[in-house]
């Protein structure tokens, strides 16, 4: 299971995108999602595959992370597709049998939406591929500053998320190893009733639930032992600064979108 779970883990290369600012990756993503839904034609899609595709290249990533990044969400794609090309009734009819129809506009636009969801599944996760957990709870912290004069707890949320991060693929490595424990004990999780796998479920949950509360407990004692008490008056290790490599990765994005914008009109 772990396998095919990378949401989390760092691939250590020495590449441009891996030396760019934490900050500098995600306000690119940011914008990337928004401007993807600007997308209306071939053209637009077209350019903003071909950026994504440039992007994957240059973090010099093997593709097979990609691939199993994407994995998790290929049924969802599917579905989504099929969802289109099945109730869309729209344009010429290219296939009809007895009272199903499809249509050239369902089909467009599941590919459409299937492209849409690739394309943006594809960068947020080359985020965590090519920034470890510190840096991005370092680049949140400082693009989420002007809200501490609001009294909100930006600190905190930070190291949550860099927390969450951290830990989503060692829980799937427990959840690996009890799921292969409970097999070799003789429980099935692929065969059966629907009811059958449910109650085959709850022997996996519990033990899992357990040791994530130990871990959770565990790292409070070792965060208290070390004298954390929040992020009042703490001092950064290494402070996070815009270099030449940020303004251009800024420039280039930025022309990308004003092509977007052209060929979209």
């Amino acid at each position: 299971m772990s396998n095919f779970m990378i949401i989390g883990q760092y691939v250590p290369v020495d590449s441009f995108i891996h030396r760019l600012d934490p900050r500098t990756k995600i306000i690119i993503i940011f914008f990337f999602v928004i401007f993807v839904f600007f997308a209306n034609n071939v053209w637009s899609y077209g350019l903003l595959t071909v950026f994504t595709f440039i992007t994957i290249l240059t973090t010099k990533v093997p593709f097979r992370f990609i691939l199993k990044g994407l994995t998790p969400v290929w049924f969802l794609i599917l579905f989504t597709m099929l969802l289109h090309i099945f109730l869309t009734k729209e344009g010429p009819v290219v296939f009809e049998l007895f009272t199903l129809e499809i249509h050239l506009g369902g089909i467009m636009k599941g590919l459409v939406i299937s492209l849409r969801f690739m394309l943006l599944v594809a960068m947020t996760i080359l985020l965590t591929l090519t920034t470890t957990p510190i840096d991005i709870t370092d680049a949140i912290e400082k693009l989420l500053n002007p809200l501490k004069k609001v009294k909100f707890p930006v600190h905190e949320l930070a190291l949550m998320m860099s927390i969450s991060l951290r830990f989503i693929p060692t829980l799937m490595q427990e959840t690996d190893k009890i799921s292969k424990a409970q097999s070799s004990r003789g429980v099935d999780f692929r065969t059966g009733p629907i009811k059958e796998r449910i109650k085959a479920i709850i022997p996996l949950l519990i033990p899992l639930f357990v040791s994530a509360f130990k871990r959770a407990e565990e790292l409070a004692m070792a965060m208290e032992a070390r004298g954390y008490r929040g992020g009042e008056g703490r001092t950064k290790l290494r402070e996070l600064s815009f270099h030449r490599n940020d303004y251009v990765s800024f420039i280039i994005f930025a022309v990308v979108i004003v092509i977007l914008m052209i060929v979209r009109n």
